[in-house]
């Protein structure tokens, strides 16, 4: 099971996107606190539909309570000051993702004792970042699309469509 860590999350939209994308992939969300949000939040809850019951979470008090809780893990730390790409590192089926928060991104102490293991999403030199819940879902499907996308679905399946003004069943 791949994690997605989001350290100090500061908007709900953007967790309650990134609970679902946890949720269609199969993969666990951790959040350090402080958050800015509550969990019980209505934007959180909106964002993440109805597929809170699909996914897995945990709630960590602190980064050092999260890693005393989670030795040995494998970490990939995604920030726009990384020294390559995340398509070029290798990822492990119980490898975690850690983002920072919106605002300012993990702190540079960590990435600095971490530099080996920073990814970042090429864009033009002039844009800051980009949206939190769209660097989650790009990070994890490679590192899923490197393992051949374990327990996902590779085909959809038409169930009905409308053509001509009837409904025609297709399997």
């Amino acid at each position: 099971m791949m994690h997605i860590v989001l350290v100090n999350p500061e908007i709900p939209q953007n967790t309650g996107n990134i609970a679902r994308t946890c949720a269609a992939t199969g993969a666990k969300l951790h959040l350090i606190e402080p958050l800015g949000f509550e969990l019980s939040d209505k934007y959180l809850k909106r964002a993440g539909l109805d597929y809170w019951h699909m996914m897995t979470y945990e709630v960590h008090p602190s980064w050092a309570a999260f890693c005393e809780a989670n030795p040995g893990a494998v970490f990939h730390f995604a920030t726009t000051k990384a020294p390559r790409d995340y398509c070029a590192a290798e990822y492990g089926p119980d490898d975690f993702l850690v983002f920072g928060r919106e605002t300012r991104g993990l702190d540079e102490e960590l990435l600095a004792a971490n530099y080996d293991r920073c990814v970042r999403i090429p864009m033009i030199p002039d844009a800051r970042s980009l949206n939190l819940s769209n660097s989650v879902a790009i990070v994890l499907y490679e590192a899923l699309r490197q393992q051949g996308f374990p327990g996902l679905s590779g085909q959809g399946r038409l169930h009905h469509t409308e053509i001509a003004g009837e409904w025609k069943d297709y399997i």
